[in-house]
């Protein structure tokens, strides 16, 4: 007869626990491969004066975050930088801030995206730059989603949206 049948039933619990025990130390001490960085975008010299533009500043009030950040004194004319505001999206706040000049969209930049962990940073290393490629060329918020960020995209074009509607574009 064998020796985990019958006589030892003791041993049989002891060693399916420690087995156990073991394949979770295995599991939890895996590490993910090496998380990829994420891209960054050019930036224009407009985008440097930015000092109303913190990430949680802004959840309410467009209005707010604008101000400090704009420069410029007509609707039309001269360079304008505005904070959107931050969106909460399901994987977290997406926040964009915009420059305008002369009424035309130059520079579009994430000022807040996910980026809690590896799949985050490794869909917007594509997504980012992507949306941002479509907002300058549209010259709006009117733009494609990226397959595999929606809600990244969605947040992206709502904060967009409220960036422009505080710049009166």
């Amino acid at each position: 007869m064998h020796a985990l049948k019958k006589h030892r039933p003791l041993r049989r619990v002891t060693l399916a626990a420690a087995t156990t025990v073991t394949g979770f130390v295995l599991l939890l001490s895996l590490k993910p491969h090496t998380p990829p960085t994420v891209a960054q975008t050019s930036s224009s010299a407009g985008q440097s004066p930015s000092p109303g533009s913190s990430s949680g500043s802004s959840s309410g009030n467009s209005s707010g975050s604008s101000s400090g950040g704009s420069s410029g004194s007509g609707k039309s004319t001269g360079t304008k930088t505005v904070t959107g505001d931050t969106v909460q999206t399901r994987w977290g706040p997406v926040q964009v801030r915009v420059t305008l000049k002369n009424g035309k969209i130059t520079d579009v930049t994430a000022v807040s995206y996910p980026s809690d962990n590896p799949r985050d940073q490794e869909i917007n290393s594509y997504a980012l730059p992507q949306l941002r490629r479509e907002a300058l060329a549209a010259q709006s918020a009117q733009i494609d989603s990226v397959s595999g960020a929606t809600y990244t995209s969605d947040g992206y074009k709502q904060s967009l949206q409220s960036a422009l509607d505080s710049a009166g574009h």
